[in-house]
């Protein structure tokens, strides 16, 4: 669990190099004024239950089952130490999930604690709720050690003077804030003091410091920003409508928020794609929807940007990048598996009016059930997700129709998929995209829902992923990637590294993106021009990479790349038989006059690789290098995939 939130969030400190575009959404439609004249005030205010009777009305009785049984699995818990040993031990091994466990176990237990009280209310969660509540508050940072780079002091500690927001320190606020909200009136009974204190934490941890908007790279007006913004936002509104007493601050700060939210918009392409992955949606684009849900329910909907074009193509970018069951399209850092939370995407597709995302919430709440309860983050999405349980019953045989291909022009993601169960995604676009991985004209192809040629994904994330050492990793690298390696050299980071005169096609008979992608690799590689077409052929059934290329000289090497995680067998000259978990065959043909075959497992040894363990289910990924025997200055090859 650890490791999936820690993959979601921490990583904005690697470049995000796009245009941003001033549409300023929210600030256009709604002045300071009209947002003060439709903000329900704080008293009148009632997003959620606030009872057993309310909620028992409004949520599914095994639901509310559940929540129970983990406050009362939360009770038999100590609450972890955070300690400055555990905060140090970032700067002195790079590892950042033992302090995590710690930290966001206490986040945890809290939340399943304060739901379990608020669903039951039988009193029996309040000690502990008060022994969390006061160990959080006396926290000096809420955040993690990695994000301590926003801050003056840069030695592993927090400065108690300098406090600054991150992720999880704005995650801290809501957690709070729900407990007020829920229990607020039981905390005053048991001393007077306790709401008093977490109000006074808040606003000196995340009120204040936020006043300093410029110090903030995921505030930025000029450069764009990524999950960070809306994730955070989100977590800052729930905070300041639910605990700001004074009306004035309380409806300047909610203004202010929405407006930083038009940040994120402004840095979206107008095809409202997600540079950082389907993963990284849920922290994105699903957090831009959290937030808005949270202005129109506080404003009795009155603010409303669900029908603007950019929000609704925001919306459709989840269900564009589905593969088959839970298996997602997973460029860049993203996660390859991913159970989608069904009921959140069912309300964000009636909210937009699609009925494409309804359907697939329906079907993802069916397939992997209901995302609540108090483990994990976007605590207000989980409160209304358990709201959500009475409206939509859970149903393993709803369907939907996926969509046959799609086209994101701005972040130049191409998929689509065949009758006979082939799947292919492409990109293009260039080295400089959040949570980048050099690998501009990379490909995945998935055979009945199978992984057969894959990206490998991310490894651990630890202080060497967002450094100067990050394409030291395998994983990042292009050599790793399903694309050549010119001269013995792969494609660098930064934005110049990327493809040009790029072009989609999609008929009846084809689905195609043409690149050349020399500019991504550099100068010392010798590559005038390397156009390659991916191809899903839908006559064939087959997928086709052709590549035409030019080089200055008669290359020294030249390779090709393929990662797979399915079993190989190279015992037939010409062609590379690929078995897939589930045992279905797929070949991959090539020249065997014109390329030699080996293969190879990356290490998965060391704090950056753990992971490749058991990712993929356990199954090793395998790198299959062709290397050329003809080294000529110009050629042309390709390859052909194909189902057995």
């Amino acid at each position: 669990m650890i490791r999936l939130l820690l993959a979601i969030a921490l990583a904005f400190s690697l470049p995000a190099v796009a245009q941003v575009t001033q549409r300023n959404i929210l600030a256009q439609k709604y002045s300071r004024i009209a947002f003060d004249e439709v903000l329900i005030p704080l008293d009148k205010w009632a997003p959620y239950p606030r009872t057993p009777e309310e909620w028992r009305a409004k949520a599914d009785p095994a639901e509310l089952a559940g929540i129970v049984k983990a406050g009362e699995e939360a009770l038999e818990k100590p609450i972890p130490m955070v300690t400055a040993s555990l905060l140090l031990d970032f700067v002195r091994s790079g590892d950042r999930e033992r302090h995590a466990a710690a930290s966001f176990g206490r986040r945890n237990q809290l939340m399943s604690l304060v739901l379990a009280e608020a669903v039951e209310g039988k009193e029996r969660f309040l000690e502990a709720i008060l022994n969390s509540v006061w160990a959080i508050c006396e926290e000096t940072y809420w955040g993690v050690p990695a994000h301590l780079n926003v801050q003056k002091a840069k030695n592993g500690l927090p400065d108690v003077e300098d406090p600054t927001v991150d992720l999880f320190a704005a995650e801290t606020a809501s957690v709070l804030a729900l407990t007020d909200y829920f229990l607020g009136g039981k905390l005053d009974k048991l001393s007077p003091l306790i709401r008093p204190r977490i109000y006074f934490e808040t606003n000196k941890k995340i009120f204040e410091p936020l006043k300093q908007a410029k110090r903030y790279g995921w505030l930025s007006t000029t450069s764009p920003v990524n999950n960070w913004n809306p994730w955070i936002i989100s977590n800052l509104l729930i905070t300041n409508l639910l605990l700001e007493k004074d009306a004035r601050k309380r409806s300047e700060n909610a203004y202010q928020y929405m407006v930083f939210l038009d940040r994120y918009f402004n840095s979206l392409g107008d095809d409202g794609g997600c540079d950082e992955g389907p993963s990284y949606w849920f922290a994105a684009g699903a957090s831009a929807y959290d937030a808005l849900a949270i202005l129109e329910n506080a404003t009795q909907g009155k603010i409303n940007i669900y029908d603007d074009p950019l929000i609704r193509k925001m919306a459709a970018y989840i269900y564009k990048v589905h593969i088959a069951n839970d298996y997602f399209v997973n460029f860049a850092d993203a996660d390859p598996k991913l159970k989608p939370d069904g009921l959140m995407l069912y309300r964000f597709g009636k909210a937009v009016n699609d009925p494409q995302l309804t359907a697939f919430g329906e079907w993802a709440y069916g397939q992997f059930g209901a995302v609540t309860g108090g483990n994990g983050y976007q605590r207000p999405r989980k409160v209304w997700n358990l709201m959500t349980t009475s409206e939509l019953k859970q149903d393993k045989a709803k369907s939907y129709k996926p969509v046959a291909q799609s086209w994101l022009s701005d972040i130049e993601v191409l998929t689509a998929r065949s009758e006979n169960g082939i799947y292919l995604a492409t990109h293009a676009g260039h080295n400089a995209e959040s949570h980048n991985h050099n690998d501009v004209g990379d490909f995945i192809v998935y055979a009945d829902g199978e992984p057969v040629i894959v990206d490998a994904g991310r490894g651990n994330y630890t202080a060497r992923t967002f450094s100067s050492k990050r394409y030291e990793l395998w994983f990042t690298r292009s050599e790793y990637h399903n694309l050549p390696v010119i001269n013995g050299l792969g494609q660098p980071a930064g934005k110049q590294f990327n493809a040009r005169n790029v072009k989609s096609n999609a008929s009846d008979k084809e689905v195609s993106l043409t690149m050349d992608i020399a500019p991504a690799y550099p100068a010392e590689a010798g590559v005038q021009t390397w156009n390659r077409t991916v191809k899903l052929d839908r006559i064939r059934n087959a997928v086709e990479i052709a590549d035409n290329y030019a080089l200055k000289q008669r290359p020294d090497s030249l390779q090709q790349i393929f990662m797979t995680v399915c079993q190989v067998d190279t015992g037939t000259p010409g062609k590379i038989i690929l078995t897939t978990p589930g045992k279905k065959t797929v070949s991959l043909a090539y020249d065997a006059k014109s390329w030699t075959v080996s293969t190879e497992l990356p290490s998965t040894e060391g704090m950056e690789y753990s992971s490749f363990k058991t990712k993929w289910e356990g199954n090793p990924v395998t790198r299959i290098v062709l290397t050329s025997k003809t080294l000529k200055q110009k050629g042309k090859h390709s390859f052909v995939i194909t189902k057995s």
